[in-house]
């Protein structure tokens, strides 16, 4: 069987306790994905590797935004249509394109548009890859005399990009936030597609969604690895229904020993 290993978003951001948007769980998530590697790299025929990356000025970071005295939002904070509307948030960027994003949002995705802690940043340490990862993978590659293939996404500072295939409202002008149909049919040649990373509640699930929505013959190919994501804490809830569906088309949902080669 021709098997692919995705991993999304195994950053030090989001996997080591230092990072600035540090997911519980995520510690343990890259040892059993390294682990996987180790001992499973020559049946593994390629690994895909996405990186979230941001810039400072990020509509999802605090400092593109303010309240009405002119602070800084707070990480967290929930940001909607109509509190921006009202002036109760100002975007300090492209006060009429936020507008707009948000409603489209609000109209068209899962998600509400929340602030994050800085995170992933362009050139930081928090954007790299978890060096527990990464060892493995080198080491998989000096194996394999096969390259791992990195995507990256968020580069977009006007809109989200959690899933691996598209942004959560694509920008006009910007290919790179629309529907990814190459790399979409890249992973059609493999038989089995294993899916691990962070964070299950978000860039995880919204990547199934989007394989289910754009893709659906892959999602028989599908295996998550249950115990190679964690959630954002309290926000489990949001892939429940999502993962739920996807069980229901076929995805197969396992620990990372149980895989089958």
């Amino acid at each position: 069987m021709k098997t692919a290993l995705l991993i999304i978003d195994a950053q030090f951001d989001f996997c080591n306790p230092l990072g600035t948007l540090f997911v519980p769980g995520a510690e343990q998530d890259v040892r059993r994905i390294a682990r996987l590697i180790a001992v499973n790299g020559d049946k593994i025929a390629q690994i895909f590797v996405t990186l979230d990356t941001h810039t400072v000025l990020d509509i999802a970071h605090p400092l593109f935004w303010e309240d009405p005295n002119g602070n800084t939002l707070a990480p967290f904070t929930l940001v909607t249509a109509a509190a921006v509307a009202e002036g109760r948030w100002v975007p300090r960027y492209h006060k009429e394109y936020v507008q707009e994003y948000l409603t489209t949002l609000e109209r068209e995705s899962q998600f509400r548009h929340f602030i994050w802690p800085e995170h992933c940043l362009i050139g930081s340490k928090g954007a790299s890859l978890d060096d527990t990862v990464l060892d493995a993978i080198l080491s998989w590659t000096h194996l394999t005399q096969k390259d791992y293939r990195f995507v990256v996404k968020g580069l977009n500072p006007l809109t989200e990009h959690f899933g691996v295939f598209k942004a959560q409202v694509p920008v006009a002008g910007d290919p790179t936030t629309g529907l990814d149909t190459n790399f979409l049919s890249e992973l059609d040649a493999y038989d089995q597609i294993l899916i691990t990373g962070e964070a299950r509640s978000h860039c995880v699930a919204t990547s199934v969604k989007q394989i289910m929505d754009y893709a659906p013959a892959l999602v028989p190919k599908i295996s998550l690895l249950t115990d190679c994501t964690s959630d954002v804490p309290n926000w489990g809830y949001l892939a429940d229904e999502i993962f739920e569906d996807a069980q229901k088309r076929g995805m197969v949902f396992c620990k990372s020993k149980e895989v089958k080669f």
